[in-house]
């Protein structure tokens, strides 16, 4: 692996998002693609227990990311080709609408591409071949692939990239007239002759038909061809085209850990390049990640060390201060999240303040106006418009009305043993600091709590509750307890320690 295939400027990444925002032809309706994924390799190069498809990049696995591609596409069926790993990947994509296939992995790729069609090519429009390990596949560019191949009536458009380095991808083969012949490997000579070669990316559309017809052709001749092949086979007497990815890192494929690292990076720059084109101010881009799934709303400003994952959402004008994870969760506009927070799976209103070192954990609904302070930990808790919570609380299956004030130490204790329970706060109540609130129970509107109290039952509305001992003050206890020990250790003694 070479430095240069890590090395992409965010000035050049912007100028590609921006060419490749320009509206492109679609698949003719009604001819609906269907996509075959091949994702029977081991990936032993990668040194894993792990299959090769289930590798995490930007927070989401190969296998989910692609599925995610594929589905964008609305196809007429997805069709998953497994191998050995079929065990492990088929249980992480339950619930998707995927037909899984099974390869014999001594076969070549031709082969289990025959075997996935089966027989049912002849009345497809378009066929979409995708390898499972191109996690920087972007929709569109598949659409006018299958859109070129339509409109020009090809019988295969493979799309080609121009990595810095093609040192270690197949290359595309032309002749003098610029038709595409063959697939051969990768270019030997310099890196200059390298990065000027136009490199292969395994990703096809073929007409039904004529794929079919080249690999029975292939099946017969080598059943361990590779796909590679059927390039050569339709180029004979068919047309076959390479259409060029605006933006050479959505070809990128992972076969290594070497890979995987670099495949994280450009996932990286690309989240990078949304968030500023979104109108995001970003203190330091390169310590800050973000997932391709996170959408971002302009003047929205993030600090370095911020990580964004999942399906988070921040929306116009809030903050998130340093070494603070988000993830699937949604930030209100005007919103500040100061440093040393995780929140995961909450819902934040406008305006909200959380933190510094603040847990937000899944089902926490924060309405608008509400703060929540430092060491404050919330699950399955709702607080409503203008709750304060400041201060070392745990709040945890709790419904709190608007304008309550949840004094420091506050405790919602939850959990008997056995189930969570629930506690339920009305509006304009003050809960004192360092109290408990045993669930289930209810302090009604208005109510108050006094500090260091054991709530176990009920508090009326406008009541209030108080559980502590009463307090006793003994005079001249201090001087009468100095004088004791004097009378056994002497003046100034100190007494046995």
């Amino acid at each position: 692996m070479t430095k240069n295939r890590r090395r992409v400027s965010y000035t050049a990444g912007m100028a590609k998002r921006r060419s490749a925002s320009r509206s492109h032809s679609r698949p003719h309706p009604g001819r609906a693609p269907r996509v075959i994924i091949l994702a029977a390799g081991l990936g032993a190069r990668m040194r894993s227990t792990l299959p090769l498809v289930l590798h995490r990049i930007a927070g989401r696995t190969l296998i989910d990311t692609i599925l995610d591609t594929a589905e964008a596409l609305s196809p007429s069926e997805v069709v998953l080709l497994l191998g050995a790993s079929r065990g492990q990947v088929e249980p992480t994509i339950e619930g998707r609408r995927v037909t899984i296939g099974e390869t014999n992995t001594r076969d070549g790729s031709a082969r289990w591409l025959l075997g996935a069609l089966d027989g049912k090519s002849s009345d497809l429009e378009s066929v979409l071949v995708l390898p499972a390990d191109a996690p920087n596949l972007a929709a569109d560019t598949l659409a006018r692939l299958i859109a070129r191949r339509q409109d020009a009536k090809l019988d295969l458009a493979l799309l080609s990239f121009r990595p810095p380095d093609s040192a270690e991808w197949n290359r595309v083969v032309r002749d003098r007239g610029g038709r595409v012949r063959r697939i051969v490997p990768p270019i030997e000579g310099s890196v200059r002759a390298r990065s000027a070669a136009e490199a292969h990316s395994g990703i096809y559309c073929f007409r039904g038909p004529a794929l079919e017809r080249a690999l029975r052709q292939l099946a017969e001749r080598d059943p361990r061809a590779d796909l590679t092949a059927t390039v050569e086979v339709l180029a004979r007497g068919g047309k076959v085209e390479a259409m060029e990815a605006e933006d050479w890192r959505e070809a990128w494929s992972v076969r290594t850990r070497r890979e995987l690292a670099a495949a994280e990076e450009i996932a990286h720059r690309r989240g990078i390049e949304r968030a500023l084109d979104a109108g995001a101010t970003l203190i330091d881009p390169a310590t800050t990640r973000i997932d391709a799934t996170v959408t971002i709303e302009p003047d929205s400003v993030i600090h370095p060390f911020v990580i964004l994952q999942g399906r988070t959402s921040l929306q116009s004008g809030c903050e998130i201060h340093s070494f603070t994870r988000v993830a699937d969760s949604r930030v209100g506009s005007g919103s500040v999240i100061f440093p040393h927070c995780d929140v995961e799976g909450a819902k934040i209103g406008e305006r909200a303040r959380v933190g510094p070192f603040a847990r937000l954990r899944p089902g926490t609904v924060l309405e608008p106006d509400v703060r929540v302070g430092n060491f404050v930990e919330t699950k399955e808790a709702a607080l409503r418009r203008g709750v304060k919570a400041l201060h070392l609380s745990y709040l945890g299956d709790v419904e709190i009305g608007a304008g309550s004030n949840i004094g420091a130490g506050v405790i919602t204790c939850n959990y008997d043993g056995y189930v969570k329970n629930r506690t339920v706060v009305g509006p304009g109540a003050f809960i004192g600091s360092d109290s408990q609130l045993v669930a289930p129970v209810t302090v009604g509107e208005g109510a108050y709590v006094g500090a260091g109290s054991t709530i176990t039952e009920d508090v009326p509305p406008g009541a209030l509750s108080l559980t502590r001992a009463p307090q006793k003050n003994k005079e001249g206890w201090v001087a009468k307890r100095r004088a004791a020990r004097e009378s056994k250790t002497g003046p100034g003694g100190s007494g046995s320690r």
